[in-house]
């Protein structure tokens, strides 16, 4: 593809998820609202290198998507005539309804009529636009099991009558886990190269911080956000692989975004101080290595502290490995391999394989090494990581 054929795929991804939400509020369907918006981004990416981008591009694909969505409705016999062409040319909404199309769609999904596992796999698909296959590498399941799950969700969906709206103050706090592992998981698709999917989950934190600004998981997910998005600058280099912490110009940090960030957490962890809240452990985390003005000045003792915190009140085999991490940059790569090999249900999981290389690399293990290097690749990585992987692969000799 041409470097303007990769504009215009960029921008039809950026415009995708908002294009989505205002579908499903329009029709009603999650399924009828993919196909459309799906089948506008096809034609868009047909006709936009060659006639060049709309000067509305949001607007275009929205009045193609419903098009589609009308063309379908009049083909199934599912609405008459006339409510298609109120859904072609709706009346003006009072602003009060028209909220945030997004965050709508996030809280549909979101319903507590649907497991969390439905919740977040929903929401990666529809607002992060990921495919069946990238929501089932982020939520270590097989491609097949994300199918169907995704295929009950959206049933469930349309059986039940979910509502597609901002709950009322008191739904809130029953929605609050699932919203906040989507956004988190959005972001994290952000974080690792495409940068619109970041930007809109720290958008949609703040709105959530609007809505519950005494609530100490909102608060630390937003500085969490914050905090990592502020190493963006540093975190790649000009051919896109990614540079490590270790190798970061600290100077490119963000400023403002990590007083922020850090500010937002010293009042998250007050407000959790009885019962601490996984998001604002982690981002207190975040605030020891942005705090730090060189990688060999972070407290890792802090670091490990926060750690331990975090696996006695979110236990997961992500969280561990992390932890094994901080302890081998404390205690050294031997303590760090051992607690790393002792956790279970990671083989399918690629950064389980690339630190366990990263540690044996430093134990002079070189042979070990390139096997989980290359079992990290194999596993699937963006591009630029994949990348990154195999010229440490290559720095083996």
């Amino acid at each position: 593809m041409s470097s303007a054929g990769d504009a215009v795929a960029r921008l039809v991804r950026e415009e995708y998820a908002r294009v989505l939400a205002t579908l499903i509020r329009v029709t009603g369907s999650v399924t009828l609202a993919e196909d459309a918006a799906q089948d506008a981004v096809v034609r868009a990416l047909e006709t936009w290198p060659r006639d060049g981008v709309p000067d509305q591009p949001r607007a275009w694909l929205l009045v193609t998507a419903k098009r589609r969505a009308i063309d379908h409705i009049r083909r199934e016999g599912r609405r008459d005539e006339l409510e298609a062409a109120a859904m072609e040319h709706p009346a003006d909404e009072p602003p009060e309804t028209v909220r945030d199309d997004l965050l709508r769609l996030v809280f549909t999904c979101c319903h507590p009529f649907l497991s969390v596992d439905a919740q977040v796999a929903l929401a990666l698909r529809t607002l992060g636009g990921l495919s069946t296959a990238e929501v089932a590498r982020a939520l270590l399941v097989p491609e097949a099991t994300m199918a169907k799950r995704l295929t009950r969700a959206k049933q469930k969906i349309a059986q039940a009558g979910i509502p597609y709206r901002v709950p009322a103050a008191e739904e809130l706090p029953d929605r609050l886990d699932g919203v906040a592992t989507v956004v988190y998981l959005i972001f994290n698709e952000g974080y690792e190269g495409r940068r619109e999917l970041a930007l809109e989950a720290i958008r949609l934190g703040r709105v959530l911080a609007g809505l519950m600004p005494d609530e100490p998981t909102v608060l630390g997910l937003l500085a969490l956000m914050l905090l990592q998005e502020s190493r963006r600058a540093a975190r790649f280099a000009a051919d896109g692989t990614p540079v490590l912490l270790a190798q970061q110009d600290r100077s490119r940090w963000d400023g403002p975004a990590i007083k922020e960030g850090v500010e937002l957490v010293g009042v998250a962890l007050r407000r959790s101080a009885d019962r601490p809240d996984r998001y604002a452990v982690q981002a207190a985390i975040a605030a020891c290595h942005t705090l730090s003005l060189t990688y060999e000045d972070t407290n890792w003792n802090a670091v490990v502290s926060w750690y331990d915190v975090l696996v006695t009140i979110h236990d997961t085999p992500v969280a561990r490995l992390n932890r094994a991490v901080a302890v081998g940059e404390r205690d050294g790569p031997v303590a760090g391999l051992a607690l790393v090999e002792a956790i279970a249900g990671l083989d399918g999981y690629p950064w389980w394989h690339a630190s366990r290389a990263e540690l044996l690399n430093r134990l002079g293990d070189k042979d070990s090494a390139r096997v989980a290097y290359e079992r990290a690749v194999a596993l699937g990585l963006n591009e630029p990581t994949a990348q990154h992987l195999l010229r440490r692969i290559d720095d083996l000799g």
